[in-house]
């Protein structure tokens, strides 16, 4: 095992540094994470390509764009086109984000298992639904994104263990933490403010 780690690549080992930047940004409220997001994308796209995790790579391309909408949003997502304050998912983005989701794993799963030699489709499909419902409500600064991802980070260290990718289990070992700060944090933003601006629509 400290073999495979030690002889992980540069470029893996970029993507663990970044990665853990952007999410570290993102649970501090910073508009900073969605830059160095990107840039931690582009290097695991190269990562998920060698593992042959196709799901992770069209996450990762799906990430980018969310970052540039994200960006933007918490710029001139709120009222009066400001800043974008901290609320919880209403009942209507969840049923949406749910089907997409639902859809999606199903979906990909089937093919990536019919017309592809992805290790592990369903799993991997799975994860990636989750963490685009995830991303979407990050965006949206949604405190409920750090739920899901404490959820779907545990899922991921198993995973990229078991196709020895380490230092990536490490890596969202160390995310799993970082949401469950990320939500201590957004909570504390959310207390701070009045109760009727908490059930914003999306």
């Amino acid at each position: 095992m400290w073999s495979a780690v030690l002889a992980s690549s540069p470029i893996e080992v970029a993507g663990v540094l970044t990665g853990i930047a952007c999410v570290w940004l993102a649970a501090r409220n910073s508009i900073w994470n969605f830059p160095v997001a990107i840039v931690s994308c582009l290097l695991y796209v190269v990562v998920f390509l060698q593992a042959r995790l196709y799901s992770d790579v069209g996450l990762q391309a799906v990430f980018i764009t969310l970052s540039v909408y994200g960006w933007y949003e918490w710029l001139h997502g709120g009222p009066q086109h400001r800043e974008l304050p901290v609320t919880r998912t209403n009942s209507r983005l969840w049923l949406g984000l749910s089907v997409v989701g639902l859809a999606y794993a199903v979906g990909a799963g089937f093919l990536f298992q019919q017309y592809t030699n992805a290790a592990i489709p369903y799993w991997d499909s799975t994860t990636t639904a989750i963490s685009l419902v995830a991303q979407v409500q990050l965006t949206r600064k949604k405190i409920e994104n750090w739920i899901l991802w404490v959820l779907v980070d545990a899922a991921y260290v198993a995973m990229y263990w078991h196709k020895d990718l380490y230092l990536t289990s490490g890596l969202y070992l160390v995310y799993l933490f970082l949401a469950a700060y990320g939500y201590w944090q957004w909570r504390q933003l959310m207390l701070r403010r009045p109760v009727a601006e908490l059930t914003l629509s999306a």
